[in-house]
């Protein structure tokens, strides 16, 4: 369970009290002057690291130790003060070196308080939480050892403001302590997004941009790599827990997926260790991002080289990323991150070697950082052999001496530079002639607090201000780790991210960059390979959203984009390409005069017409023939030019449907057929009466003359031609785009417009067929050599037997078929006229010429 800073704060404060009491317990009795309590903090007060004396006194709070040392208490005598123990961080040493020399810079300054002296206190919090707070105590109490608790209560000395923490834990926890006393807290190194709560931390600044922006920045290049399927390991601690969470909110918004996300901490069991150690190596994300303080990740790397482990991208936050001390790790080439902007601090580098042995004797943390740095001792409390001064700073190389990539050092510098700006807009004021500033002026930390609010300057060409929640300007510079020419791994600024810029614009890469294992390309992270177009995800059971199979479009869709959650149907008129990723226009189809089976039944219909023609010729030229004249010359010539018409009708069948195409082909296909068929039906009659006339003392012939035969034919045509013109009126056939038949193209089409009207014609047609045949079949067995009733018979049950069977093959044809088959029934009953009434004839009259006699035509014995 994690101990809120200000818990641990009260434990402090209680500890030191119950070890007080004990003492005057074991002495006799609690004094009654208790009231007036006043303590004694010799024993337990901190020594700074580094202090110098001001006008207004600025605190300053860095790890320069990474541990502490460990003391229990058992509350029989007053506890030893906290001491912290390990080496020596040389960044951080670096860093209390770059405040002291940004506030000697302020105080030679003529422009920033001018005739002001800054002084310092800066305190070593050893990288711990309870440290930290003592120390928060400690400069918010005053300078004095001795403080009361009665009403005048000394303020000699108290500071202005304090510089640090480097950790966000620790900063929480220093910024419970001080924001009740109103006393700001510039930190260069805490990025916890929950610090920039005004309500918990009124008193909270910062010179480096909240996680916020950086865990946004971070999924954004995540996002712009493709990587969806990515691991993720933290800190245990505020920065790394908060920093992660923000990140994971940020991925989700973007669609990506983490498949694990462990904690830890450096004072883990080293089982702890391992277990995120295999983790990693089990894994089947290619690419970890790393949201963890350096100490963290470097016991974290250490575990990982004891065992070779597959290739890992890594993505590192701005604690890390630009590290030196972790660039040794060959196995991470390649990482990228984001990192504090790069900078350049005139004379800091001068300053950091001007460590004179005089300097280094005077400062116990100066001591220990040279012996630990040269091996050799200055003070006999160690083994070391005796510095004999040959020791050269100037050829030292360490992370204290390193000023090439000057990032947070940066960050202290502006802190101090913002403290000393809200220092000098309250005890100064801007006239004409040069500023004057009251170094006497009495101010209290809360008006350097309204101060810093307001503060907006430029320091070595770089804007520092704070918005409403004490954050600056979020800018990052994109680090590349990449192997030089001697295999030796370098920082590379690849690119920049700036949270100002408009939306899709902040994030810019403007170099080539290394990837792992000193790839070229891109790596690949992913749990599901993309989907192509043509293709939808469908998510597989119990797994994120980044896990999920490729299913092609089911027919008539498509998708036509990477990754698409859904496929989407074409438009009615339109079909999918065989890759199903993009709707192409539907082929229209139809019986056209360039397709073979329009070709063939064009053919027949032309060689039909063609036919009734030279049948025709073939009876003119015959005319005064006994065949020709006694089989009703007039009706069998009327009934050639409607079996041609007939033929010839079943051409309107053929081509693009248009309006008048399609009003045509039925009514003249019913028309012509109701023609023929009345010519037929007349032709039956007549060799009824015929014969029936020979009978003694019949006249029936003078009621079917001629002028009759006429009238019928016209009688029985002019009913189909009502019926035409009542259909065209009322709902006429038109040309439309049948969809339904077939899905993948368009079946251009006549629609009958009225079905009663369509089968109204069929059916009359029907009728007069059944009539005829009927008479036909009557008059089959009447005496002649020649009975033309017989060729009636057959070629109305060949015209019957088609037109039934048109039926079915009509309702079930598809497409252009329906035509067709229409076309065929046409055809085929138009040539069972022809041939069944007319062949048999043009034989005798062409082949078979002797026959051709009326002698032999009246012979009723031939059979």
């Amino acid at each position: 369970m994690e101990i809120t800073a200000l818990s641990i704060s009260l434990i402090l404060s209680l500890c030191e009290l119950n070890s007080a009491l004990a003492l005057n317990v074991s002495s006799a009795r609690v004094s009654s002057e208790a009231a007036s309590l006043k303590c004694k903090l010799q024993s337990t007060t901190r020594l700074p690291a580094f202090s110098v004396d001001g006008d207004y006194v600025i605190g300053g709070a860095f790890s320069i130790h990474y541990n502490v040392h460990t003391v229990e208490n058992n509350y029989t005598y007053m506890p030893e003060p906290l001491r912290c123990k390990g080496s020596i961080i040389p960044r951080e040493l670096r860093f209390s070196s770059a405040m002291i020399f940004a506030i000697e810079e302020i105080n030679n300054s003529t422009e920033l308080l001018p005739g002001i002296r800054l002084g310092y206190q800066i305190y070593d919090t050893c990288a711990s939480v309870p440290v930290a707070v003592h120390v928060a105590f400690q400069l918010s109490n005053g300078l004095d050892p001795v403080f009361y608790t009665g009403d005048n209560c000394s303020q000699s000395g108290m500071v202005m403001a304090v510089v640090g923490e480097c950790a966000s834990t620790p900063s929480i926890g220093m910024s419970r302590v001080l924001g009740p006393f109103n006393i700001p807290q510039v930190s260069h190194f805490a990025t916890c997004a929950c610090l920039s709560d005004k309500q918990q931390y009124p008193s909270f600044f910062r010179t480096i941009p909240s996680d916020q922006f950086q865990a946004d920045a971070l999924a954004k290049l995540v996002k712009h790599f493709g990587w969806t399927w990515i691991g993720a390991v933290r800190s245990d601690l505020d920065y790394g827990n908060n920093g992660m969470a923000s990140f994971l909110a940020a991925a989700r918004r973007e669609g990506i997926c983490v498949e694990y996300s462990e904690a830890f901490y450096r004072t883990n069991p080293r089982s702890r260790i391992q277990r995120v150690a295999d983790v990693i190596r089990r894994s089947t994300a290619m690419v970890v991002v790393a949201f963890t303080s350096p100490v963290d990740l470097r016991i974290l790397l250490e575990e990982l080289s004891l065992e070779p482990s597959p290739p890992r991208q890594w993505i590192g936050s701005e604690a890390w990323v630009t590290d030196p001390d972790l660039l040794r790790f060959s196995f991470c080439a390649g990482a990228i991150g984001f990192g504090i902007e790069q900078s350049v601090i005139p004379g800091l580098r001068d300053f950091l070697l001007d460590l004179s042995p005089s300097k280094v004797a005077a400062s116990p943390l100066l001591t220990e950082f040279w012996e630990d740095v040269f091996n050799c001792r200055l003070r006999k409390i160690t083994n070391k052999s005796l510095c004999d001064g040959s020791e050269d700073i100037q050829t030292l190389q360490t992370l204290y001496t390193d000023t090439s990539q000057l990032r947070i050092t940066n960050m202290v510098s502006k802190a101090v530079y913002a403290i000393a700006h809200a220092i000098h807009n309250a005890v100064c004021q801007e006239t004409n002639s040069p500023t004057q500033c009251d170094k006497y002026t009495r101010i209290e930390s809360k008006e350097v607090l309204m101060q810093l609010k307001k503060v907006n300057f430029s320091q070595n060409g770089y804007d520092v201000s704070f918005d409403a929640n004490g954050d600056p300007v979020a800018k990052y510079e994109l680090v590349n780790w990449q192997k030089n020419e001697s295999g030796n791994i370098e920082l590379v600024t690849v690119g920049h991210y700036d949270a100002s810029l408009p939306l899709g614009r902040e994030f810019r890469i403007n170099r080539n960059l290394t990837w792992v294992e000193g790839s070229t390309q891109v790596p690949v992270s992913v749990c599901s390979d993309s989907c192509p177009p043509g293709t939808r995800k469908v998510l597989q059971k119990g797994k994120p959203i980044c896990c999920y199979d490729c299913l092609s479009c089911p027919e008539g869709e498509i998708s036509n984009a990477t990754d698409s959650p859904d496929c989407f149907p074409c438009l009615k008129e339109f079909w999918p390409n065989a890759e199903r990723d993009t709707c192409l226009p539907k082929p229209v189809e139809f019986l056209s005069f360039n397709e073979v089976l329009g070709i063939i039944l064009a053919a027949f219909s032309v060689g039909g017409a063609c036919l009734a023609i030279i049948t025709a010729a073939v009876f003119y030229r015959h005319r005064t023939s006994p065949i020709v004249r006694a089989n009703n010359s007039e009706l069998s010539f009327l009934l050639l030019y409607s079996l041609t018409l007939c033929f010839l009708c079943s051409l309107t069948f053929i081509g693009a449907p248009s309006e008048w195409s399609c009003m045509l082909r039925h009514t003249a296909f019913g028309i012509t057929f109701v023609l023929c068929m009345s010519c037929v039906l007349g032709k039956t009659i007549v060799v009824l009466m015929a014969f029936r006339a020979t009978l003694p003392g019949s006249n029936v012939m003078k009621w079917f003359g001629p002028p009759q035969q006429r009238m019928t034919v016209v009688s029985l045509t002019f009913i189909q031609v009502i019926i035409c013109t009542i259909w065209l009126v009322l709902s006429p056939p038109f040309p439309m785009k049948n969809l339904t038949t077939y899905k993948e193209r368009i079946i251009l089409e006549c629609a009958l417009g009225s079905a009663v009207g369509f089968w109204a014609v069929l059916g009359y047609i029907g009728l007069l067929a059944v009539f005829c045949f009927v008479l036909a079949v009557l008059a089959r067995k009447l005496p002649d050599n020649f009975n033309e009733a017989k060729l009636i018979t057959f070629s109305m049950l060949i015209f019957c037997a088609v037109w039934i069977t048109f039926i079915p093959a009509y309702v079930s044809s598809p497409g252009k078929f329906t035509v067709a088959v229409e076309i065929f029934a046409i055809l085929a009953s138009s040539f069972g006229l022809i041939l069944c009434i007319f062949a048999p004839k043009c034989f005798i009259i062409l082949f078979k010429p002797e026959k051709n006699t009326k002698k032999h035509l009246m012979n009723k014995n031939q059979s």
